[in-house]
């Protein structure tokens, strides 16, 4: 899947283990803005490292990245 953003140069990535194409620079917070996912509901690890909530939209991903996005779900 590719992933558009506004700058020229694409870094490869994987997401859960599937490769995508995004833009250098994206961030956290673009990627799971760009995947559509309800950012209350979801944790983010890259490169192994859970990254806290609050520094989802400073923290770039480079290429080559392994990002892991669990999703919370609830039940009864």
């Amino acid at each position: 899947m590719r992933l558009q953003h506004p700058e020229s140069s694409m870094n490869v990535i994987k997401v859960n283990g599937e490769e995508y194409q995004v833009g250098a620079g994206t961030t956290v917070s673009t990627l799971l803005e760009k995947l559509k996912l309800k950012t209350d509901r979801v944790a983010v690890e890259l490169d192994r490292s859970i990254v806290p909530r609050g520094s989802w939209a400073a923290t770039k991903i480079s290429g080559g990245a392994s990002v892991e996005v669990v999703h919370f779900v609830g039940g009864g």
